[in-house]
């Protein structure tokens, strides 16, 4: 996997942190030099911690776990959404519901709730088993469903990480996924505690070329692991098949010499 160019960091603005009077102190290491009141983040650490932070990613996606996306900024939220999409992991880019995590059994009550309702509208009989009335409530009570937890209605169980675009902006999800020891990775601007998650990327996260860049690099490092995952089924898929094969052909040959045997001393008598 290739790490990320300086050139094209530069060009989307990922060096660009806040204003000095909001930097917090614990991303000292991380700031390349002030200017104009700004700090200047050091693109060479966001390139080595990217790279960590991607190579990492790919390896969950590649044993098959869910990592879970939160973007819930305006700026970030439609093209994480869809690049979770993509992935087909879960996602969250609408108000996070406190417990979506630490009470993930409540959860899980109102994904099986968002099932059913989808359960009934694909039904032939929907539009007779239920009045014009009652089908808009059903519909209502879907889209407000929808609307918090349609990116996580696949989810049966608790994410292996979290990927999140602005770690100040999510304190309630990055509280809960440390109560759950759920490994954090991130997005960590100069106004932020990189302290607070497990792989940190330092870089501008108020900018939508800087998330997309970043973003684009996470995804393609996990849509990686799970082609590698795929190839390495199919591999199986195709060992196994093999093993089978020449099991039925040894049986068979078994069975073969085990009658000529049978004619053979049969013949003797």
């Amino acid at each position: 996997m290739e790490k990320l160019n300086h050139k094209d960091l530069l060009k989307a603005g990922v060096h660009f942190g806040h204003l000095t009077r909001k930097w917090n102190p614990k991303m000292s290491e991380h700031i390349f030099m002030e200017q104009k009141g700004i700090h200047i983040i050091d693109l060479h650490k966001t390139i080595d911690c990217a790279f960590t932070a991607a190579s990492s990613l790919k390896n969950i996606a590649k044993s098959g776990r869910k990592i879970m996306f939160v973007a819930t900024k305006k700026q970030a939220k439609t093209f994480v959404s869809e690049k979770a999409k993509k992935l087909n992991m879960p996602y969250v880019t609408e108000r996070w519901l406190g417990g979506m995590l630490t009470n993930f059994s409540t959860i899980r009550k109102s994904l099986k709730k968002l099932s059913a309702i989808e359960s009934k509208e694909s039904k032939d009989t929907y539009e007779t088993d239920f009045s014009k009335k009652e089908r808009l409530m059903i519909s209502r009570d879907k889209d407000k469903l929808e609307k918090v937890l349609g990116g996580i209605s696949k989810l049966n169980r608790i994410p292996a990480a979290l990927f999140v675009v602005d770690i100040k902006h999510e304190e309630i999800a990055i509280n809960e996924a440390r109560k759950l020891n759920i490994p954090i990775y991130g997005m960590v601007d100069t106004n932020s505690d990189p302290n607070l998650v497990d792989y940190e990327i330092p870089s501008n996260d108020d900018s939508f070329t800087s998330v997309s860049i970043i973003m684009e690099y996470i995804s393609s490092a996990i849509s990686d692991g799970l082609e590698e995952r795929e190839k390495i089924k199919e591999e199986m898929r195709i060992k196994q098949e093999k093993e089978a094969a020449a099991k039925e052909t040894a049986a068979k040959e078994a069975a073969v010499k085990e009658a000529k045997e049978a004619k053979k001393e049969k013949s003797k008598r």
